[in-house]
């Protein structure tokens, strides 16, 4: 194997396939990214068993066709080390890589490509496509509210659910929910499920920078695969049953709230900061026009917040972490943010104030 290569051209796709193999693995090839040459064209592949990512990139020079395995992280810390516009050398030689470029010189050690695990082709039962901006806006605006470690293994990922025309994606760790969905343009009968795990999304998520271009969509039993231009993702799916979200949405809540997005943001954050640090519980008192925000802690130091709001309607007073509710805040993408609200030991439902396209539920915290 050898080829050539600009920095630049090999930087991009190394760092995104780099960023999916973990640093302490118990086989030795798992640290490793498989590099292939097949003419013009070098592929770059990464995977901890459960994630794999290909990058592709197309060769300006003649190259010798060959595989092999090399350490990811410092192929990926030498490339950034190198000045910009370095061409690099990159050969394999009595199964050592050898790197030039310029007056540097390096040599790795490998692993053979047949060692290197592959994920497998299942059959796809469902293929579909949509701008990458559009999956990567329901992704960021949902990610936030997945479970980290949760012993309920199928909350530490989301749910992608496919239906005639829309896409949705809902993330939730038990104590708040957070849903987004989009036109897509997808044919199909009826209700599709697939729990993608948290790292999975993650790394998705990265890949999807170009907002108008496509990226191609496949669900299968157990995997589901991504592609775009120049990277092909796929990830095993969680099996377990997802919560009923449906349930869970606060249904005839009588109190609606309007408030500017920005100020309530500020308030809470400000407020925050002498709200318990463990529990970090916060109230509202919400009387006409009017919002109280208030926040104590152990060493009885107090914090009180009044912001004007659009709201006619009985007095109400309801505890939340306020994590959440800044959680909600920042992804909102509107100035108005929408909250309604029915008592004091029911969910809150938020919403962009013109747009039903996303909806979060935070559960109210016993103060």
């Amino acid at each position: 194997m050898h080829f050539t290569i600009q920095r630049e051209a090999l930087l991009k796709p190394l760092q995104l396939v780099a960023g999916v193999v973990e640093r302490r693995q118990t086989l030795p090839v798992l640290s490793n990214v498989l590099l292939v040459v097949q003419g013009q064209q070098l592929s770059l592949t990464g995977t901890d068993l459960e994630v794999e990512l290909v990058g592709r990139v197309t060769l300006e020079e003649p190259a010798e066709s060959g595989e092999i395995t090399v350490p990811a992280r410092k192929l990926m810390d030498i490339c950034k080390s190198l000045p910009n516009d370095t061409l690099i050398d990159i050969r394999v030689d009595e199964q050592k890589l050898l790197i030039k470029a310029g007056r540097s010189r390096f040599t790795l050690t490998t692993l053979s490509a047949s060692d290197f695990p592959q994920a497998e082709e299942g059959a796809g039962a469902l293929t579909f496509s949509l701008a990458q901006g559009k999956l990567r806006r329901i992704i960021e605006r949902t990610s936030f509210a997945m479970a980290q470690q949760d012993v309920r293994y199928y909350l530490n990922g989301m749910l992608l659910e496919v239906s005639s025309g829309l896409l949705r994606a809902v993330a939730t760790d038990g104590h708040r929910l957070a849903m987004c969905s989009v036109a897509a343009d997808i044919q199909q009968d009826g209700k599709h499920q697939v729990i993608v795990p948290r790292k999975g999304i993650l790394e998705l998520a990265r890949l999807l920078t170009e907002q108008d271009a496509e990226v191609s969509i496949v669900l299968g039993q157990h995997h589901v695969r991504a592609t775009t231009g120049d990277f092909t993702f796929t990830s095993k799916l969680v099996d377990g049953k997802f919560p009923d979200y449906e349930r869970v949405l606060p249904r005839g809540g009588d109190k609606l709230v309007l408030g500017d997005r920005q100020a309530l943001r500020e308030a809470f954050s400000r407020t925050a900061i002498l709200s318990n640090e463990k529990y970090r519980g916060i109230r509202l008192l919400l009387s006409n026009a009017l919002l109280k925000i208030q926040a104590n802690n152990p060493e009885q130091e107090e914090a009180e917040e009044e912001v004007l709001v659009d709201y006619n309607g009985g007095n109400l007073e309801i505890g939340f972490n306020v994590s959440y509710l800044l959680d909600v805040l920042g992804v909102i993408g509107t100035e108005q943010v929408r909250l309604i609200l029915s008592d004091a030991n029911s969910s809150a439902l938020l919403q962009e104030a013109d747009n039903d396209d996303s909806a979060y539920v935070v559960m109210p915290m016993r103060l």
